[in-house]
């Protein structure tokens, strides 16, 4: 209810928000962080009335925030009889888990007028039915009811998907977006365009690189070339063709048999007009083949005219219902490509169809979250979804305005940030042992090579995280036996070694050249990939595999710890115990034992032993250079860390340590037997 009673007050505060906005041409619009500003408000702006509309505004909205603080202090605690509406109705959602669908226009046909007269956007509540028993499937089964309703009520040609904790940063963010949607050349096979993701209030270095510079400026970037970006859950404008399952419209060039060819080569490139020019009707229906059958909208449409025999009527009626539904009203919306709905029906009418297709067993035998809409089996439900989309033949684009599309906020503190990794982590593993494995799904369709390179990397980047971890122990074991990693080597072998070192970092530069990102992000981001490969994705492998092959799921708790500080970033000092925190604090333990052990003994040892200890120092030192954010994350500002931690860590460290010793694989066993011959049993 707090959600509905903060939206009805939302739509009154719009009426005088959006037409002042408009009016002076205001960026950001979400109107907490353009007050939040500590800017010249007044460059660029000509208008005399703008001082003192702006001052007004101001003082509507801090009014406005005084309502919608009041309603959330009412929230905190549920009367025992359960909530009640303005009206004195009881809520009909007082029980989270079981209550009927609802639906309230606060902005819509009728009404949505601002203080100027224009209308403005609508503003629909929706709450799905939930019932005991049925599976609700979570944020991809509120999107998938969301593309119904919005269908029945509204229908329009295109969605925009955005997480509830980002806001609009640039008001022409759709604009940008309806430039590739509505090109004659590659909208009718654009299925998404995808802005990057860019959030505020990250700490000046960004400690746990939570902006992911190296994702969405270098990776998302490449795939650009290829087949398009892949879909991140937020920040989206789709095509809502494309969430039907339909296939897209094709080119002479995109159905060129040569997949391999076009996959390395890969471009957008315009070349010969003849590439330029759609294929007519009828061979637009000749679409390229599906890992599914999926029903071409050509076909639909003439199908459904051209029957003339009821018979053949009512098998392809029954056919559209086991896809879609039960809903005429929404089938039939499924046909208009262009979006709208016509203008002599009933809002009634398509109020009552709206609550219909919300309800629970609405998508019993159907396709929804199979082959059509947000795809469910997994909690990365995005990488699905775009994986189904591109597999069809359809494109995405990557969209990078100069000024970002849209803004959010990010985990700042290191275990929220290593249960968000770990929750990426474990939705890949999901995907890995699914029947939609990138690896081998999909191979009758149209997803290019490279594109489904760049999928396999997406959900297998969790495994690297076993010989990750191992790597990161070598250094300390290699110090604390007084062996090397690698074998003596010529010196020939060793400038290969060097070589092949320096073009690793080499390739990183040339990138960072291209896209334009730091040498500070770049390396925030080899860092937090060695953090979380030695806790999250690790803990995501072993809990993926009992999820799917045991049907265990396991859940990693985090419990928060007060914390005394105040400033802008006291949340990145809080600490969260959890138990991701243990493999990366066991692996710096051993390694800072090993360092003092190995500096310890080339000092009793002589000169002589200080020549192989500085190499073998040098990857010790690496690996603990990679976890230093952690580091300063476990201890935190006031350098204290919790018991618990420091306990298990030690305790693994010299487990693995005593038992390394105890194993000695670098001794042969003819030299292990020769030393026990002559020690003899007196020894």
């Amino acid at each position: 209810m707090l959600t509905f009673e903060a939206l009805s007050e939302t739509a009154e505060f719009a009426r005088k928000w959006v037409p002042f906005c408009k009016k002076h041409s205001i960026e950001p619009r979400a109107p907490e962080f353009y007050f939040a500003q500590k800017i010249d408000y007044l460059k660029d702006k000509i208008k005399p009335s703008f001082v003192k509309e702006r001052r007004a505004m101001k003082r509507e909205y801090e009014e406005f925030k005084v309502r919608i603080n009041a309603l959330v202090a009412k929230a905190q605690k549920m009367p025992e009889e359960g909530w009640t509406m303005q009206d004195g109705t009881p809520w009909p959602g007082n029980n989270p888990r079981d209550h009927p669908g609802m639906i309230q226009v606060f902005l819509g046909h009728s009404g949505g007028l601002d203080t100027d007269g224009n209308e403005l956007p609508r503003l629909i509540y929706v709450s799905r039915e939930k019932r005991p028993g049925f599976q609700h499937h979570k944020k991809a089964g509120a999107m998938n009811a969301l593309i119904r309703v919005s269908a029945v009520l509204t229908n329009g040609a295109y969605l925009l998907n955005v997480d509830c904790d980002h806001y609009f940063n640039n008001s022409k963010a759709l604009k940008e977006a309806m430039c590739f949607m509505m090109d004659p050349a590659y909208g009718r096979k654009t299925c998404y365009v995808q802005f990057p993701q860019r959030f505020d209030g990250i700490d000046l270095h960004d400690r746990y690189a939570n902006r992911n510079i190296v994702f969405f400026d270098i990776n998302l970037k490449g795939l650009d070339g290829i087949q398009g970006p892949v879909y991140v859950g937020t920040g989206c404008c789709f095509n809502r063709q494309a969430l039907y399952g339909y296939d897209p419209v094709l080119t002479e060039a995109d159905l060129e048999p040569n997949i391999i060819v076009k996959s390395c080569c890969g471009s957008r490139k315009k070349g010969k007009s003849g590439n330029k020019k759609y294929i007519d009707k009828k061979r637009a229906a000749k679409r390229t083949e599906s890992t599914i059958p999926i029903f071409n909208m050509e076909d639909i449409e003439e199908g459904v005219e051209g029957y003339e025999e009821e018979r053949s009527l009512l098998m392809s009626q029954k056919r559209l219902e086991k896809r879609f539904g039960q809903s005429p009203v929404f089938i039939a919306a499924t046909f208009m490509e262009q979006g709208g709905i016509p203008p002599s029906t009933n809002p009634a009418t398509l109020l009552k169809e709206a609550i219909h297709v919300i309800s629970c067993g609405y998508e019993d035998k159907t396709e929804w979250g199979k082959e059509i809409g947000w795809i469910y089996g997994s909690v990365t439900e995005d990488i699905l979804t775009g994986f189904k989309m591109h597999a069809r033949g359809w494109i995405s684009i990557y969209c990078m305005p100069p000024r970002p599309a849209f803004k959010g906020s990010a985990p700042i503190n290191l275990s929220d940030r290593l249960n968000q990794v770990l929750r990426w982590a474990l939705g890949s593993i999901e995907i890995l042992l699914s029947r939609h494995c990138p690896i081998w799904y999909g191979y009758k369709g149209r997803l290019r090579l490279l594109e489904r390179l760049a999928y396999i990397n997406t959900i297998v980047y969790p495994l690297t995280s076993i010989p990750l971890l191992a790597y990161c122990m070598l250094p300390a074991f290699c110090l604390l036996t007084g062996k090397f990693i690698i074998p003596e080597i010529s010196n020939f072998a060793s400038m290969w070694f060097i070589l092949l070192f320096v073009s690793i970092f080499a390739t990183g530069i040339l990138e960072l050249r291209w896209s334009g990102v730091s040498i500070e992000d770049w390396w925030r981001n080899e860092q937090f990939w060695v953090i979380g490969g030695t806790s999250a994705h690790l803990f995501a492998v072993f809990q993926g595999l009992l999820k799917v092959l045991a049907g265990i799921d396991t859940n990693f708790t985090v419990t928060s710890k007060a914390s005394d500080d105040d400033g802008d970033f006291a949340e990145l000092y809080v600490f969260k115990w959890t138990s991701l925190l243990i493999p990366p604090t066991t692996v710096l333990i051993i390694n800072l034992v090993g360092i003092v052990a190995g500096v310890s003994y080339a000092i009793n040892s002589g000169y002589q032993s200080w020549g192989p200890l500085f190499g073998k120092l040098f990857f010790a030192i690496w690996v603990i250079a990679h976890l230093y954010p952690f580091l300063k994350g476990l201890v935190g500002r006031q350098n204290r860390t919790p018991t618990i931690v420091i306990v298990w860590s030690i305790l693994l460290a010299s487990i693995f340590s005593l038992l390394w010793v105890r194993i000695d694989p670098f001794t042969s066993e003819a030299t292990k037997a020769a030393a026990n011959g002559q020690c003899g049993i007196n020894c």
